[in-house]
């Protein structure tokens, strides 16, 4: 069994890496922080591409030719320990995206959007676990959210903050932790987009992530996945008709993305600092991107 101090690291440095979560995956994981704990983190991550998948194939550029295209994201994120086996968490990002090269967003006519864009609240509930003699487990549990616009952006364009939709998503997750520190885990979701403006295809959400929990850190490497349910490709006749670049959220959104992250403590397992590194390996109407961040988390128990 866990020591305590070892369980208060646990709870903080899984809450170091929430702020590189890709489009239609969940901030949530495979451990339940006991019952009254609360941390607070907030964190940069800068993302950047120049070939994007039109369809399937990968192409230079983007589908208005805007050249690199970069974003800087700054998130808070807050989790709060109902029970020691339901926990709920909220998240919200500042996102500023722009055009390298000065080009204009067809849509939005500039070449910079910056603003506030989707609240997040999750909750987050474990339903089984059994523990073996040699100290490692299995748990199983489930999560559900809405994520919505509270920012005044636009839906459209290229260099959309999001694509002002009402979000709900729920996931199964499955985590196995052997005596020696090393853990995997695996998640099943689903997300239903709703939006006044367009019909933006619902999606599957898979990843996988084996980790290493230390003393003194704690590693991940994680692979995420999202397969749209329907949507229109990039480039086809189709696309063109329904008013290209102005109907981007409702094209077909699929992605395969890996990212490494790692933590250390700082202050008393209270205080820590993370770094993150995401790249994306296969997509459909998706950027070829990649991103780096780092943050601070501090929890109160």
């Amino acid at each position: 069994m866990l020591h305590k101090s070892k369980k208060s690291f646990l709870t903080i440095a899984i809450l170091a890496f929430p702020f590189l979560t890709v489009l239609g995956q969940m901030p949530v994981n495979g451990f339940y922080p006991k019952k009254s704990d609360f941390t607070i983190a907030t964190s940069y991550t800068y993302k950047n591409f120049e070939k994007f998948y039109m369809g399937s194939t990968l192409s230079d550029g983007n589908p208005a030719g805007l050249g690199d295209i970069s974003s800087s994201i700054i998130s808070l994120y807050t989790q709060y320990a109902i029970s020691d086996w339901l926990s709920t968490t909220v998240t919200l990002p500042y996102i500023s995206v722009k055009s390298s090269d000065g080009v204009l967003d067809p849509v939005q006519q500039v070449d910079q959007v910056d603003g506030i864009q989707d609240l997040g609240v999750f909750f987050k509930a474990r339903v089984f676990e059994t523990k073996f003699e040699n100290s490692s487990k299995i748990s199983l549990g489930g999560a559900t959210g809405i994520t919505f616009p509270v920012g005044d952006y636009e839906g459209a364009g290229v260099l959309s903050l999001g694509n002002q939709a009402t979000t709900f998503n729920g996931a199964a997750i499955f985590q196995y932790t052997t005596n020696f520190k090393i853990f995997t885990e695996l998640q099943l979701g689903y997300s239903v987009r709703n939006s006044s403006d367009f019909d933006i295809p619902n999606a599957i959400a898979y990843s996988a992530k084996i980790g290493y929990l230390h003393k003194y850190f704690y590693a991940h490497t994680k692979l995420d996945i999202q397969d749209s349910t329907s949507g229109l490709d990039i480039g086809t006749p189709e696309f063109a008709e329904a008013g290209a670049a102005a109907i981007l959220p409702e094209t077909e959104v699929d992605f395969t993305n890996l990212s490494f992250n790692f933590y250390v403590p700082v202050y008393k397992k209270s205080l820590g600092l993370s770094a993150s590194y995401g790249v994306t390996l296969d997509g459909r109407n998706f950027s070829k991107e990649s991103g780096f961040g780092f943050g601070v988390v501090y929890s109160v128990k």
